[in-house]
Parts: C-alpha cells; structure tokens; sequence
C-alpha cells in the first residue's frame, strides 16, 4: 500500500469520525453507550492523526516513526477497553463502573510506559518497522496483543449475543458494528501471523471501514437510540404479547409472552410470514383475512388500529392493537400487540350472571311482599264481606218466617228489604276495593316478568303506592302523608309497574330508616318544574351513613341490610335510568333525615 493511498484513507477516516462526534455532541440527551461511542471515536481520531502526522512530518523533519507510535498507542492501547464497555453497556444498557473496571486499564497503562521505555529494554520492539513483516517484537508484545484482541473480542461477542438474543430489526445495527469491528482485528490478526503482507497503516484504514459501518448503523438504524436487551427483558416480562413485522409481514421480533400464549415450542419464528403463521395455528379464516385487512388500513393510515378478537384455537379474548412504526417518516415495520382480556371477559360475564341471579331474587323478594300485602290487605274486606253475608243470612230467615205470619204486615215486609238492601252499598265498596287491590297486585306481579310502557296518571301511581305500602306501613306505626303539588290526572308515559316498585322500595327503606320508632312521619310529595315531574319521599330519620352515601347508585347494596327486600338503590336507579330516561338524587342530613328525588321527564 503506498503511502499517498494510506494517506487519503486516513484523512477520510478521520473526517468521518469527527463529523460522527459533532453529530453526537449536538444530540440532547446522551445516554452512556452514546459516551462511551464519543470516547471510542475521539480514540480513532488520535490514532488516524498521528499516523498522518507519521507519514507527512516523519521524513522532513527528520524525526523517527516509532515516537508517533508513543502517541498512537495511546488510542490502540485503550480502543479496545472501549469496545469491551461498548459491547458490556450495549447488552445491559447501562452499568455502574465498579473500581473492579479500572483493573482493564492495567495491562493498557503498561503495555504505554513499556512501549516509551523500549529504547532501554526492547521488551516492545526489538526492531520497528511501519512495516509489519520486518518488524521484530519483544516478549510483552505478545502480552499486549493477546489482552487487546481478548477485549475486542469479548466486545464482539457481547454484541452477537445481543444480536442472536434479539434479532429481526433491532439486530441490524448490532450486526454493523460487529461487521465493522470484525474488519480490523481479524485484519490485524492475519498481520499479526504473517499470513499477509501490512503495514502499520492497514490498522486505522481498517478502522476507516468501521467507521463507515458505524455510520450507517448510527444514522439509518438508530444505534446510539435503542435501548437494547435490558429492554428485551422486559418486554418479556409484560403480560400482553406482542411480534414485530416488517413491510412484507415476515416476523421480525416477539416476546416470551407471545410464545406461551400461542404454546410454540421452535422459537425459531423470525422471517416467517405472520398471515402463514396464524394459518398454521388453525385460526379461522374469516379473522386471518380482518387481521391482514387491519394491518394493511394501519400501515396506510400512519395510525393505531384495535378491535377485540376471540381465538377460539387458545381459548382467549384479545384486545389487538395495530400500531405501524415509523421514524423520520421511514417505514421500520409493524407492532401487532395482543392484550389478554380473558379474564376481563370472564369477569363481566360472571357479573351478568350475578345480576340475573340477584334480579331474580329481588323479583322473589317482591312477589313474597306482594303475597304478604293481599293477604293483608284482603282480610278485612273478606271479614267484612262475610259479616254481611251473615247478616242478609238472618235477614232472608227472619223475611221467610215473616211470610206466614198473620201479625207481619206490609210495612214490616218493607222495612226488612231496606234492612237488606242496606248491605248492599258496603258489600259493593268491599268488591271494589277488593277489585282495586287485585289490580294493582296484578300489575305489580306483571312488573316481575314483563315491561312495557303504558299512560298512567299521577293519581294512578299514589292509589298503586298506597295500596301495596299499607300493610308495611301500618305495622311499622308510620304516619304516610301524600302531598300532592300536582295535577293528579297529569299523564305519565312509561313502565308504572317498574316506578311503583321503585317507590315503594324507598317508602321500605326509610320506614326501616326508623328503626321500629312509632309514629314517625314518612312524606310523598310529587311536584313538577318545567321538564319534569319530581317524586319526593322524605323521612326525618338519622340520615344516611357517609359509608352508604358512597355507595348509593355504584353497587347492588340495600340500605336495609340481610332485611331489604326491595330492588335497593342501584338497580332503582338503573330501573329510572333504563324506562323513563330520568334520574334519581338525594339529600340526606345526618341525624336530621333524608330525601330521595325520583326526576321523571314529561314526554311531549
């Protein structure tokens, strides 16, 4: 190699590294792999510059080669105790330099004051040379070049393991530097032997080359930006699965998540297409073809795409994110994240059912309160009833006795009928109210399989109300007060049967508000502004407690403890909320009482 070509490839490889360190300089946040990068390359620099300095002032002023090797030596010396750290801090993407470390800058700092002292005991060089094949080395050369190639080497190695631990994009960078490192040692390791003819000049031209590979690998792939298999550690360890795809769909990262999830035992995915993946794993058709479609529309759109999606052929429920990478507006591949939602799914339908389950409890738990309000409710019309039954009974006996009797009569015959005809009226009030209740009960019984939306009057509502609360206020020596402020014929539209249940659930709660208190006072007021009706029912009780007012409207809790029977406020609030599009809201006053507003919209 002549020296004007060695001269032209040192020049380029230094300005290449410097522009390298500019350009690393002037980047915000500088992570430690950068550092050590910047101190690698500021190595090179000195290395390059004092062989061109070698080559140009050497023979005009005169001056022997060897001392500019005193300053090469310097960057060969600690070069590669730099690619040790680079190789070290790439894998675990940050350390902590232990006092342990400075025991690899030894052998540097030695192999420098032997090499500046070799005039006195040519432990160095017994004779040198720019050229490699006439030189004469002394024995601690030997030691020097065996600790330098055993330090690159590591460096190298700790780069492949990165590269065989996480290949597919974030390879390719790693492969670089390993590529470019690779140049000059095995270079310098042929050299070394023998085996061909080089110059001391051969070593940074080489380096030139890596450079160039370094180059590439900074400004295409990234690599100071990445943050290597400390990374990969974790996202191993996350929950959600997730591969990498380049343009063409073929595999190009995973994590272990992704592996177990689909139980694959080759880990070998790497460029396998993904779409011939899912078909290997039996996944139907239908889904393979959405998948493909949504990993084409986000890869277009520059934008994340989800949706949900069973794979029944593992037995999960999978949020899937689609989310193509680009950067500087290069196109760098596709992430396709699987989030399990599994036991979501599970857990909603479990809840469902413990809905349902609850629901047909309370239904239970009204249809026996209904029960126990007709028999109540019925037993004194019935008694009643009965009494006059017995008294047209004599009656009819005493008229039929009276038939035969000489001493009977006409207006005796008449003030018997009337006798008679004067239970008539009470029977036909008994019936009625007997009729009254039947319907309403009935309506009630109805609310518990069916619903439906029907006009009801206000007046409509407080007869149905009153009627099913009678029994339970009565045995609970409650004072019910109606306080109408509104027309009783105004017109509802709506599910009455769901609104009577859902009153009569709170008149319970705050009649058990009372704690078996006697004649306390429990208010219905039904009022209106603009837009909607309000029903009000107050009790002047103790209030309700901080730990329930949590509560109210966001659980299935009664304010009635193991005794409440009733829909409890939760699901009177989703009954007012799913048939009449209204609202429920309360005030309550520790030891003063407390209000429920049921907000009903008036349907124009």
């Amino acid at each position: 190699m002549t020296k004007d070509f060695a001269l032209v490839a040192l020049f380029v490889a230094t300005i290449v590294n410097i522009l390298l360190i500019i350009y690393l300089a002037n980047t915000k946040e500088k992570k430690q792999l950068s550092k050590i990068f910047i101190l690698t390359l500021s190595l090179l620099i000195l290395w390059t510059v004092s062989l061109i300095l070698q080559i140009t002032v050497s023979t005009k002023l005169n001056i022997k080669p060897i001392y500019f090797d005193y300053i090469t030596y310097i960057a060969i010396c600690f070069v590669p105790v730099t690619v040790f750290f680079m190789g070290l801090i790439f894998v675990k993407t940050k350390i902590v330099f232990k006092k342990k470390y400075l025991l690899l800058l030894i052998v540097p700092v030695v192999s420098l004051i032997v090499l500046w002292t070799n005039d006195f005991h040519h432990l160095f060089y017994k004779n040198y040379s720019v050229d490699f094949s006439i030189n004469e080395y002394g024995p601690y050369f030997n030691i020097h070049n065996i600790y330098s190639y055993v330090l690159l080497l590591i460096g190298i190695i700790y780069l492949l393991k990165f590269s065989i631990k996480n290949s597919g994009f974030f390879s390719k960078q790693s492969i670089l530097i390993v590529i470019g490192i690779s140049i000059p040692v095995i270079t310098n390791i042929l050299g070394t032997f023998q085996i061909i003819p080089m110059s001391i000049y051969i070593t940074p031209i080489t380096f030139t080359i890596t450079v160039i590979f370094c180059a590439i690998s900074i400004f295409k792939f990234q690599f100071l930006g990445v943050t290597p298999i400390a990374m990969q550690k974790i996202v191993d360890r996350i929950s959600d699965s997730f591969v990498v795809l380049d343009e063409s769909n073929r595999i190009m990262d995973f994590n272990k998540t992704f592996i177990k999830t689909f139980n694959i035992k080759d880990n070998n995915l790497r460029n396998i297409n993904f779409i011939d993946f899912l078909k290997d794993k039996k996944i139907r058709r239908d889904v393979i073809d959405d998948i493909e479609k949504y990993i084409e529309k986000a890869n277009r759109s520059k934008k994340t795409i989800s949706f949900e999606q069973e794979v029944k052929v593992v037995n999960k429920f999978f949020n899937i994110e689609i989310t193509p990478i680009y950067s500087d507006g290069s196109f760098l591949g596709t992430l396709f994240l699987l989030k399990d939602i599994t036991q979501h799914k599970q857990d909603i339908e479990t809840i469902k059912r413990n809905q349902d389950i609850l629901m047909e409890r309370e239904r239970l738990a009204s249809l026996g309160q209904l029960i126990g309000g007709i028999a109540h409710n019925l037993r004194s019309p019935i008694m009643s009833i009965a009494g006059a039954t017995e008294g047209l009974e004599e009656l009819i006996k005493e008229y039929d006795e009276s038939i035969d009797d000489p001493l009977v009569n006409s207006h005796d015959h008449h003030e018997i009928a009337g006798e008679m005809e004067s239970w008539i009226p009470k029977i036909r009030t008994y019936t009625e109210y007997m009729s009254d209740i039947i319907t309403t009960v009935k309506g009630q019984a109805v609310a518990l399989t069916n619903e439906q939306d029907v006009e009801f009057t206000i007046n409509e509502l407080v007869k149905r109300v009153s009627i099913l609360m009678k029994h339970e206020l009565k045995n609970a020596y409650i004072n019910f007060k109606v306080l109408m402020k509104i027309d009783e014929n105004l017109t509802l539209i709506g599910d009455v049967n769901n609104l009577v249940q859902v009153v009569d659930n709170m008149i319970s709660n705050s009649i058990q508000a009372y704690n078996g208190e006697r004649n306390r006072d429990i208010e219905l007021e039904i009022n209106k502004n603009e837009e909607n009706v309000i029903i009000t029912i107050r009790d002047y009780a103790g209030g309700l407690p901080k730990e329930v007012q949590e509560k109210l409207f966001k659980e299935m809790v009664t304010t009635k403890g193991k005794n409440g029977t009733g829909l409890g406020l939760y699901m009177s609030y989703s009954n007012i909320k799913a048939h009449f599009g209204g609202d429920i809201t309360y005030k309550t006053e520790i030891g003063k009482g407390t209000e429920f507003n049921i907000i009903i919209p008036m349907k124009k």
